[in-house]
C-alpha cells in the first residue's frame, strides 16, 4: 500500500513538473509568438529577435521626447553586435504622431538616422492596443503611460523591467541592465 501511495505521489509530482516547465516556456515564448507589420507593412515575426536582449520602445515623431531617436540609436549602434536590438512601436496614443507612416518615416530614418527595426504604428494601451503590446503590459503589470516608456526584455523573452519617458538612453542604470543581461547566457 505504501508503495502504491509513494508511486500514486510521484506521478502526481511528475506531472505537476511537466506542467510547471510547460507553463514556464510557454510564457517565455508567447511574446514571440507575434508578427506585426514593420513600418513598410511587411510582416515582421518578433521570433527573428529570439535569443537577443531588446528594448521594446514605444515611439511617436511629434513628442518632446522624439530626440531620444538619437539616443537610442546610439544605444542600438553599442550594442547590436552583442544579441541587442531596439524595436520602436509608433503610436498616435497621445496625439503626437502622424497618421501617414510616410512622415513616421522620415523622422525615423532621415531626420534621426534609426536602422533598428520600426513597426507600423498601432495602439500600444487600452482596449484598442495591439494584441503584442496587450501581452506585454500583462506581463509587466504596466502600460505606457507616454511616448518613449521602455521595455526591456531578456534572452528568454521575460521582462525584466521597464522605464518611464524621461529615462533617457544614455541613462546609467539602464546601461548596467542592458549590459548584465548582454553576459548572461
Amino acid at each position: 500500500m505504501t508503495v502504491v501511495r509513494n508511486a500514486t505521489t510521484c506521478k502526481y509530482l511528475l506531472f505537476g513538473l511537466v506542467i510547471l516547465m510547460t507553463t514556464s516556456t510557454f510564457a517565455a515564448s508567447n511574446l514571440y509568438s507575434f508578427t506585426l507589420p514593420n513600418i513598410d507593412g511587411k510582416p515582421m515575426p518578433l521570433a527573428d529577435f529570439k535569443g537577443k536582449v531588446i528594448l521594446m520602445v514605444n515611439v511617436a515623431s511629434q513628442c518632446g521626447f522624439t530626440p531620444q531617436f538619437k539616443g537610442l540609436e546610439a544605444l542600438y549602434q553599442k550594442y547590436k553586435d552583442r544579441n541587442f536590438v531596439i524595436l520602436g512601436f509608433p503610436s498616435a496614443d497621445f496625439h503626437q504622431e502622424f497618421a501617414d507612416e510616410q512622415k513616421t518615416s522620415e523622422v525615423c530614418y532621415q531626420n534621426y538616422g534609426v536602422t533598428f527595426p520600426m513597426f507600423k504604428a498601432s495602439p500600444v494601451r487600452g482596449d484598442d492596443a495591439n494584441a503584442f503590446f496587450k501581452k506585454l503590459s500583462e506581463r509587466s503589470g504596466t502600460t505606457p503611460k507616454w511616448n518613449f516608456y521602455k521595455y526591456l526584455i531578456d534572452k528568454q523573452g521575460n521582462v525584466v523591467e521597464s522605464f518611464a519617458s524621461p529615462t533617457t538612453p544614455e541613462d546609467r542604470e539602464l546601461n548596467q541592465k542592458i549590459d548584465a543581461l548582454l553576459k548572461k547566457p
